[in-house]
């Protein structure tokens, strides 16, 4: 599947693209909430095009990890989207989440509207001000770039291999604390976890 671009939004529908770090994570959190119609692990943000996996790791291509979502506005705003972005994962750190090192972990909103910038940083800011976090966020506001679609092995990860390692011990407890902190948000099929 690598080397596929993504297309526009449906009619109705809208897109979002974030990066916190692993996508496996960021995806398998980001389709638990009740609006979202997909949550696509991809590369975004870098000069090459096409890039696959193995170079997107290598840290040289530029690319970061992330998960375009498309979404029914209707349903779940931009706005409570930024707010699961920045509970899902520490935007203080700088070029890592966990284990993962390297900028393809970075914390990065790929915004494809002004109106989304606008919002990620007013959020952003005020989320600094407040103190927050004890350190200042790091995350980077940038334009949407071309959005190149993960390989097929990547997709809906921890879903189909919730018993590997990483999936276990890594994406299993972020899910869950996640589904607490989100639980007005869920999918109706979700809120039985």
């Amino acid at each position: 599947m690598t080397g596929n671009e993504s297309t526009a939004a449906p009619a109705g529908l809208a897109k979002a693209t974030f990066g916190t770090g692993c996508f496996w994570c960021t995806e398998a959190m980001f389709e638990t909430l009740d609006g979202v119609k997909s949550a696509v692990s991809g590369y975004e943000g870098g000069a090459k095009p096409n890039p696959t996996y193995k170079e997107v790791c290598t840290g040289t291509t530029g690319h970061a990890e992330c998960v375009e979502v498309t979404y029914d506005p209707t349903k779940i705003t931009y706005a409570e989207l930024l707010q699961a972005f920045f509970r899902s994962h520490d935007p203080t750190s700088l070029n890592r989440q966990g284990a993962d090192v390297g900028t393809q972990y970075r914390s990065v909103i790929f915004y494809h509207n002004d109106e989304q910038k606008q919002l990620a940083e007013t959020i952003k800011a005020e989320l600094d001000k407040s103190g927050a976090y004890d350190k200042k966020i790091v995350t980077e506001i940038s334009p949407a770039t071309t959005f190149y679609v993960a390989e097929e092995y990547h997709q809906n990860y921890f879903a189909q291999n919730p018993e590997q390692g990483y999936c276990a011990f890594v994406i299993a407890p972020k899910l869950d604390k996640f589904r607490k902190v989100f639980k007005d948000k869920l999918k109706p099929t979700e809120t039985a976890h």
